[in-house]
């Protein structure tokens, strides 16, 4: 498929996904969030990459959320968003491949979301991030209202949703939202050594933790251990259940195949 409004390619395990709107902040409108989940449809299925890079071109924004010129333009008319969610991500999506987010400018409003439905954040020292969706008579809806007090605690953030203020990133490192916090200069590399660090690990297990954990936040501890996860199953139906150990014992580096 063709991309107009973002960059996609694949260097060996890595897939990079780069939203290109820059004359628009990298907001997002329907046909951009029909090529993102394009692209994290096809990384999730492709079984030769596992782990995933979003970012924004330039230096100013990561994206500035919804598109509302274009809102402002086509009102409710287009429903392609029926068929791809904001950002491709935020809601009717399952994966359990790593995703990373390179916040490289602001995060505001769907573009916070976008970023909140990442697995790790890291973030330029000049960007920003907030929900100010009230501001202009909408609601956070791609997730940002549910993930965010899951995030950080409840009252800071319905503070943060019900002034729709912005928050460096520094503070938003403080409050535990970002994972690391870099020069834009060094933004790509550290995401990369970050991507690389995971490509360490076996990704069938990586898959797991990550399925495991997200799944088992909304229940009880004793429901969450006493669950059967699918992709804990295939993990330790794997050559890599088997290789990990080998590898140890053999004091070598593990050859994982994901299979």
């Amino acid at each position: 498929m063709p991309y107009e409004f973002i960059n996609y390619e694949k260097k060996g395990r890595i897939a990079y996904v780069t939203i290109n709107r820059p004359d628009r902040l990298n907001a997002l409108h329907p046909p951009a969030n029909q090529e993102l989940y394009h692209a994290f449809t096809d990384f999730k299925e492709d079984p030769e990459v596992w782990v995933a890079i979003i970012t924004g071109t330039g230096d100013r924004a990561f994206s500035a959320g919804n598109d509302l010129k274009y809102t402002a333009e086509h009102g409710r008319r287009d429903r392609s968003l029926d068929i791809a969610r904001f950002g491709g991500i935020t809601s009717n999506y399952e994966c359990w491949k790593p995703i990373i987010a390179a916040v490289n400018g602001f995060a505001l409003g769907g573009g916070f979301e976008l970023a909140l439905a990442c697995d790790i954040i890291i973030a330029a020292d000049h960007a920003e991030v907030g929900l100010p969706e009230p501001r202009v008579g909408l609601v956070a809806g791609a997730g940002g209202v549910h993930r965010l007090p899951r995030h950080i605690p409840l009252k800071i953030a319905m503070g943060m949703m019900l002034t729709a203020k912005r928050i460096s990133i520094r503070e938003a490192y403080r409050l535990g939202l970002i994972n690391e916090v870099v020069p834009l200069a060094d933004l790509m590399p550290t995401a990369e050594r970050w991507a690389n660090e995971i490509l360490e690990v076996a990704p069938l297990s990586a898959r797991a933790s990550k399925q495991m954990a997200m799944s088992g936040l909304g229940w009880p501890l004793d429901v969450s251990l006493s669950r059967n996860y699918t992709e804990y199953q295939k993990a330790a139906a794997s050559d890599d259940f088997i290789e990990g150990p080998r590898a140890f014992s053999e004091k070598r580096k593990p050859n994982w195949k994901g299979a």
